[in-house]
């Protein structure tokens, strides 16, 4: 235990994500159900398995007993029926690149596989709208929309599916001027504990009926109901688009470059900041040749007259507060290069120190603390000898840490998850969050209890409501019951 802001906290490592209690009867009359309901579409073998469990950090992955390639809205009612019937832990699995432990099958139970419901199911070119199966990635949504001259905004950086992010409230590189997921979803249609499937909300850009039950499900991270469509706000492809990078002397001058153009109102579409050991990974990698200093990647949506003035704008900006030349394209291919390296991020990152294991954690604060956030971080990264390239969403005050550590090493583990209290206590002290994007899953469950406190048994009680025998991915956010 240890006492934070006055309250006493238990701190709990993302390696003691234990498993929960099994129901071994339940579980075991749920698979031969479901078996000799779904045939080949349920297979309990490991290799399957083993698929559906965590493996994008070190927590330890956490096998479901079988899982299901559903097909349609009618598969997944029958199979929350099942394993509502024999209380049966069911969890809900897209691309499985969510990074705190979300999919993984605390209690053991059953997955469900989105990957078979990835129709597109209406789209409403004049209402800016449209209705996609949870499975779809986003990348394959915006290859089916561009003959719409339509577009969706999120960009998490992996390719998502449509479904894990809205369930863990994703946002990414374009959010600064798009929003998140909780911002961009209309409505969803989702199984609840009793077998039913529920819609929140009508396609209306705007309502008052009732309670808000679509930004209920949108971040629960699965764990009130099974997500099976979901209602997407959409935004126009953009006349023009400009990238361009600007490197900087200091953390503080590259985000007092930030925090003055959003304050100016220059509609700037991404600003990413990268310090300079995430910019010397990206050059490595990539095969770039960029300054291995802090850096900012942006990027201005427009016509062909407003791009132009907003590139320029922040150029000003930029050289007032110590950049260097501000690099901008419209140039499509040098534009996607540039991108490219940015969201290889992570893959130049492990390229640094490759005999090592990656933990990726995130926080978020007000962004006139940005500065001081990250460079507080790389200050303690420094004095503990750590290697730990950064990355953020500058324009609301998100960025990510890397870890890089041996994971066979119970003294490293030790340093890494220290290292990760004290950037979330650090965080919190200046009124931020412990989570702007990665969600709670089962890694981040303490930061919460120290984020929200009390409110976080407020949480348990609409779970208790919606999910009374806790079946949706249980030991995930809070521990339930």
């Amino acid at each position: 235990m240890v006492s934070w802001n006055g309250r006493e906290i238990k701190e709990m490592a993302l390696k003691d994500a234990k498993a929960g209690i099994r129901n071994e009867a339940g579980i075991a009359a749920a698979l031969g159900i479901l078996k000799q309901s779904f045939g080949e579409r349920f297979q309990t073998g490991q290799s399957f398995r083993e698929q559906h469990a965590h493996t994008t950090t070190y927590i330890p992955p956490q096998l479901p007993d079988g899982v299901l390639f559903a097909e349609s809205a009618e598969d997944v009612k029958t199979a929350v029926r099942v394993c509502a019937a024999h209380r049966v832990p069911v969890i809900g699995f897209g691309t499985g690149s969510s990074l705190e432990g979300q999919v993984n099958a605390a209690n053991g139970g059953i997955s469900i596989d989105f990957s078979r419901m990835n129709r597109v199911l209406e789209v409403n070119p004049e209402d800016l709208d449209c209705t996609v199966e949870p499975g779809i990635t986003r990348e394959a949504l915006n290859i089916y929309l561009r003959d719409t001259g339509l577009f969706f905004p999120i960009d998490p950086g992996a390719n998502a599916s449509i479904g894990g992010m809205a369930s863990t409230r994703a946002s990414g590189t374009n959010a600064v001027r798009y929003g998140t997921m909780k911002d961009n979803v209309l409505a969803v249609t989702a199984v609840t504990a009793n077998g039913e499937e529920i819609r929140t909300a009508r396609r209306a850009r705007k309502s008052s009926a009732g309670y808000d039950l679509t930004r209920l499900f949108v971040g629960a991270e699965g764990t009130l109901g099974i997500l099976t469509s979901v209602t997407l706000r959409l935004q126009a492809i953009p006349q023009k688009i400009a990238g361009g990078v600007c490197a900087f002397p200091s953390i503080k001058a590259a985000c007092d470059a930030v925090i003055m153009t959003i304050q100016m109102g220059i509609p700037v579409a991404r600003i990413e900041l990268l310090d300079a050991v995430q910019m010397r990974a990206c050059n490595a990698y990539s095969g770039l040749s960029y300054a291995e200093s802090p850096t900012l990647f942006l990027e201005f949506h427009g016509t062909d007259e407003t791009v132009p003035l907003q590139s320029a704008a922040f150029g000003e900006i930029a050289a007032e507060c110590g950049g260097g030349e501000f690099l901008w394209t419209v140039n499509a291919e040098e534009r996607t290069k540039l991108w490219k390296a940015r969201h290889d991020a992570y893959w130049s990152a492990r390229a640094l120190a490759p005999g090592l294991a990656a933990l990726s954690t995130d926080v978020c604060v007000p962004i006139s603390r940005l500065a001081d956030c990250v460079s507080q971080t790389q200050a303690d990264i420094e004095a503990h000898g750590l290697l730990g390239p950064i990355v953020g969403h500058a324009g609301d005050g998100n960025f990510h840490v890397l870890l890089l550590f041996d994971d066979k090493s119970a003294e490293d583990i030790a340093v890494a998850e220290s290292f990760v209290q004290r950037l979330n206590r650090r965080a919190l002290d200046m009124d931020g969050t412990c989570t702007g994007e990665h969600g709670i899953g089962q890694g981040k469950m303490a930061f919460l209890e120290q984020e929200l406190g009390g409110t976080v048994d407020l949480m348990r009680q609409v779970k208790q409501a919606l999910d009374p025998d806790g079946i949706f991915n249980p030991g995930k956010i809070f521990h339930h019951g």
